[in-house]
């Protein structure tokens, strides 16, 4: 019911001449009077041919819906229920208590949804929203969270893998998130302990979880994207070998797609790069593996983020190792000895970011030109700052396995160098002037 200070304020033209009322659907007479619609069929219905207003003779009664005054209508209302005044206060942070009834509630909602035609997926949704925001309110709530996690988890986990759900990707986005804040803080699994013992079983792995994992990481927002691949990498850590005898991660070259699409395509985000660097690294420890990110445009992918100025130290550690790792392989070797901004990249992080970024670059380096004999990018150095680089590199107080690598690159530049000044170069000189 409209308050009174606000009644007042309602403009004339609103209000049925019949009810006084704000109209919910005004309709116009043929007098050009205009009525809710509800009230002039009530008049009309009762014999009456007149209009109310101006007691005229109607020459039809056909009502014509005034779909301008409506949208008046509404805009003023929607600015009425805006006002801070009708605006609710904030409620006030959940006590311990009340999360735990949450929590109970969200377990029962889970576990009869596999039993129920009509699951309560928006009761879910808004229970793991209120549980989120408690959660990052303090450290201390986590506690309350964690304590019930290994109830909760999978099920919910389970909920990821409904067809149901496909369709509801702000559901989803909220159920990863939930799975997540769980996962982050190492939960048990079940309440007494026993790590894995809920998903040990085969009950959990029926679900199609390929196909929902692809649907969120193409059609998804940024944020949805990023937690599950947060998602996929935190379960590897917890389920170990169960992880791949599951399957619960696609292994096929649409699954690399996103993740390198998830680097390129986030505005170079730090969550986002990291994120997919994390779950590539896991993916890749497989050989095989390998050839598949390679085939679908890895290594041109981690040369844009090597070469994004921005990078962070750590982030560029784990693309530089990634490429080490592409390398491995006859096709990642053959993509990068081929790409002449990757050689480049690759010699830009010697000497400028950390120790481990320069000794992951010279390890990188040395694999392909002394350990794979690739002339190539032995000639692209040599003919950069490389060679500058490497001697700068040994004056320093690197390790013994990087001063032997240095050393052997240096010999192999040496062979196909035309330069006197290099060819005379003894790596067993004790004092080196680069210049």
């Amino acid at each position: 019911m409209v308050r009174d200070d606000l009644y007042i304020t309602v403009p004339s033209s609103f209000r049925c001449p019949i009810s006084l009322e704000v109209m919910k659907s005004p309709v116009s007479l043929c007098t050009g009077v205009t009525y809710d619609r509800g009230s002039i069929k009530r008049w009309l219905d009762a014999g009456n041919n007149t209009c109310p207003a101006t007691m005229q003779q109607l020459s039809t009664k056909e009502l014509v819906p005034n779909h301008t005054l409506h949208r008046l209508i509404k805009i003023w209302s929607e600015s009425v229920l805006n006002r801070p005044e009708n605006h609710p206060p904030s409620p006030q942070s959940l006590s311990r208590d009340q999360a735990e009834q949450i929590i109970l509630q969200l377990e029962i909602d889970l576990k009869m949804i596999h039993n129920t035609p009509f699951p309560r997926f928006h009761t879910i949704g808004h229970n793991l929203s209120t549980l989120i925001s408690f959660v990052n309110e303090a450290c201390d709530n986590r506690k309350v969270v964690m304590e019930a996690g290994g109830r909760v988890l999978p099920l919910l986990v389970s909920l990821v893998g409904k067809k149901q759900s496909l369709s509801d990707l702000c559901l989803l986005e909220k159920i990863v998130l939930f799975c997540n804040v769980i996962l982050k803080n190492r939960v048990k699994i079940d309440s007494e302990g026993r790590d894995n013992a809920m998903f040990s079983g085969t009950e959990m792995w029926k679900y199609d979880f390929k196909t929902i994992i692809l649907t969120c990481l193409k059609q998804g927002r940024l944020e949805l994207r990023i937690a599950v691949v947060e998602f996929l990498e935190l379960m590897s850590t917890h389920l170990g070998s169960q992880m791949q005898q599951s399957n619960f991660i696609p292994e096929h070259d649409e699954m690399y797609f996103e993740l390198l699409r998830l680097i390129v395509s986030s505005n170079w985000s730090t969550d986002a790069l990291d994120a997919s660097l994390n779950l590539l690294s896991r993916m890749v420890v497989f050989k095989k593996n390998i050839s598949k990110m390679v085939r679908v445009g890895g290594v041109k992918a981690l040369t844009k983020a090597l070469s994004e100025p921005e990078l962070s130290p750590p982030l560029t550690e784990k693309v530089l190792k990634l490429l080490e790792i592409a390398s491995s392989s006859r096709e990642g070797r053959n993509e990068i000895c081929g790409n002449e901004l990757c050689v480049q990249a690759i010699l830009k992080k010697v000497l400028k970011v950390s120790n481990a970024a320069t000794e992951l670059a010279v390890t990188l380096l040395w694999s392909l030109c002394c350990f794979s004999g690739e002339n190539r990018v032995a000639a692209a150095v040599a003919e950069s700052s490389g060679v500058a680089k490497i001697l700068l590199l040994l004056q320093s107080n690197c390790s013994p396995c990087v001063r032997q690598m240095c050393g052997d690159l240096l010999k192999m530049f040496r062979c196909n160098s035309k330069s006197c000044c290099l060819s005379c170069y003894d790596t067993k000189t004790s004092h080196i002037m680069p210049f």
